[in-house]
């Protein structure tokens, strides 16, 4: 078994179990999950197979699987299922212990504008950088339609986020060469800013906070769509 499909494996094994707490009972969310992840994975998939072809990054064959689809080895697919599966069952937990725990509508809007703000400045003078820019642009629009949201998943998500981080260092630390010879995903350097976090770029924060985010937000529409057709 591949390093990358092993730490994949062990990234989404404990929320698959604890799927079906009689408490949480995530599992219940599956459907909207399932199909949020589809459409959203699909657009990162698409730019992920866009980026792999022109050597913006690339992956180590001595990390993954043979199975190449499009560029990607299976396990960069699985990736779209895996880390938002086990990232947003963390949220979940956190929503369902701590509801109290949200920011105010007003410092949520103020925080989401400075962020745009200084995305726009980032895309401003690193132009050239594609994985730079398509970070920038793919949180701004994340954040444009969170702010229009009025479910608020903003306001938790901003908390939940900085928890989930700790779980997404650790796999992604690994990713992209911590413990181990080489590095599972490979970056053009003149592609990204070039300042990491241990040896995780910069960038890939912002990767994971709109991928989440994105499907947070379809995730609560097609709920609301399935409890209207229950009713």
């Amino acid at each position: 078994m591949s390093l990358y499909l092993t730490i994949e494996i062990c990234a989404i094994a404990i929320p698959l179990i604890l799927s079906f707490d009689k408490n949480l009972q995530f599992y219940r969310n599956w459907k909207s999950a399932i199909l949020s992840f589809i459409i959203v994975g699909s657009v990162f998939i698409t730019v992920d197979i866009y980026f792999t072809k022109y050597g913006i990054w690339g992956f180590n064959p001595k990390y993954h699987s043979p199975i190449i689809l499009f560029y990607l080895p299976l396990e960069e697919w699985l990736f779209f299922i895996v880390i938002p599966y086990a990232s947003i069952f963390l949220h979940y937990v956190l929503v369902y212990y701590f509801p109290h725990i949200l920011m105010g509508d007003k410092s949520a809007k103020i925080l989401s504008g400075l962020l745009i703000l200084l995305l726009l400045v980032v895309v401003l003078f690193n132009y050239t950088r594609i994985y730079t820019v398509f970070n920038s642009i793919i949180i701004i629009l994340a954040l444009l339609l969170a702010m229009m949201d009025k479910t608020k998943i903003i306001n938790r998500f901003y908390f939940s986020f900085l928890i989930i981080l700790v779980p997404f260092f650790m796999v992604n630390s690994i990713l992209t060469g911590s413990f181990i010879e080489g590095e599972v995903l490979l970056y053009n350097s003149s592609d990204i800013l070039g300042i990491r976090i241990f040896t995780v770029p910069v960038e890939d924060i912002g990767y994971a906070f709109s991928l989440l985010l994105l499907n947070l937000l379809l995730m609560s529409k097609f709920q609301v769509l399935f409890k209207n057709k229950s009713t």
